[in-house]
């Protein structure tokens, strides 16, 4: 796989890391390191992560969204999750994720606007 299957944009004190294809232990490393960057060198106040176009998700995905929660705390900010269909939402409730980050209930247009792409145009 060559593409990392994660767009990520930056708005305000946003970032938007727009998702796609399948999350397993395969890419959550990438999408991990891709989303890892992006935050550190951001530092904003809120990420959102947007399932919009997730066409599979492991355990996996629910480690990758743990450690994204972890890592925006460490700035003080808030991860949000958007774009999550029925069963996404009610594996993350499982999990007791709802306790944790906020559900959007929009996916791709939560940031309709002008975002600034990063400089490696994902």
């Amino acid at each position: 796989m060559n593409a990392v299957p994660v767009a990520i944009d930056y708005l305000d004190e946003t970032v938007y890391a727009s998702l796609s294809g399948e999350i397993d232990h395969h890419t959550s490393r990438m999408l991990r390191a891709k989303i890892d960057d992006a935050v550190s060198r951001a530092v904003p106040q809120r990420l959102v992560m947007d399932f919009a176009h997730v066409t599979f998700m492991d355990s996996s995905g629910i480690g990758l969204i743990m450690g994204r929660y972890q890592q925006i705390s460490v700035y003080g900010g808030r991860l949000s999750l958007s774009g999550l269909n029925t069963q996404q939402k009610k594996v993350m409730r499982l999990a007791g994720l709802d306790k944790l980050v906020d559900f959007e209930t929009t996916g791709g247009e939560a940031h309709e606007g002008n975002p600034q792409q990063n400089e490696a145009g994902v």
